[in-house]
């Protein structure tokens, strides 16, 4: 009976990629793969997986605890901002409520600081398929205040202020 078990498991490991991970999330990763965070681009590169993924986890370990999420409300024409608590269940609800998720980011725009803090503007294409007759693209501009307390740390998201105009 142990031999017929053993068969069945391996072959249920070699018909996928990943039993725990859907074929279009492997295709949809294209070789991309978590980043050192310690590095500005391995920061984007953890951002974009985690979309692409789904991921909380990884999401989560790209904010600092003091993030906060800053965006036009052109209903009111004020700056609206929330923190890291909300931007949790905000991505959580995104993550959980679309079929899929494909997050370019374009060239920096724009990159001022130092080794501890800077400032980075840069373009993104996200698509987000909620099902396949329901697929909305977006394009827009984030501007983000990134830091960290020492080289030797990873650079983590402290404001995330959007300049999109949806």
């Amino acid at each position: 009976m142990l031999p017929l078990v053993l068969l069945l498991c391996a072959l249920v490991m070699n018909s996928c990629d990943n039993p725990f991970a859907p074929r279009s999330v492997s295709r949809a990763l294209n070789g991309a793969g978590l980043g050192d965070q310690s590095t500005v681009d391995g920061l984007f590169q953890n951002f974009r997986y985690a979309y692409l993924t789904k991921d909380t986890l990884v999401y989560g370990r790209l904010l600092d605890t003091n993030f906060s999420f800053v965006y036009r409300d052109y209903d009111t024409g004020i700056d609206k901002t929330w923190g890291r608590d909300e931007e949790m269940i905000s991505t959580t609800g995104l993550f959980q409520g679309s079929q899929s998720l494909e997050l370019v980011f374009n060239d920096v725009v724009t990159a001022v600081g130092d080794s501890l803090n800077q400032d980075i503007s840069r373009g993104f294409n996200l698509t987000i398929t909620f099902n396949p007759s329901d697929v909305v693209f977006l394009q827009g501009r984030v501007d983000l205040r990134i830091a960290r307390p020492s080289v030797n740390d990873v650079w983590k998201i402290q404001r995330w202020r959007d300049e999109s105009n949806f």
